[in-house]
């Protein structure tokens, strides 16, 4: 039982480090979808193609 703890322990402090270095950066939004996804379309590829 302490083996699972301990390994709780670990991931979290690597896990909370990794966001630390990410200096804020990090979207934890989850998914995006609609208008406000913020991609930009892709160009259009007939006109390459000629």
């Amino acid at each position: 039982m302490w083996k699972i703890f301990l390994g709780f322990v670990v991931f979290a402090a690597v896990a909370i480090w990794v966001l630390s270095k990410a200096g804020g950066s990090v979207d934890m939004g989850g998914e995006k979808h609609g208008i406000d996804a913020g991609h930009t379309p892709a160009p259009a590829a007939s006109a390459a193609s000629q």
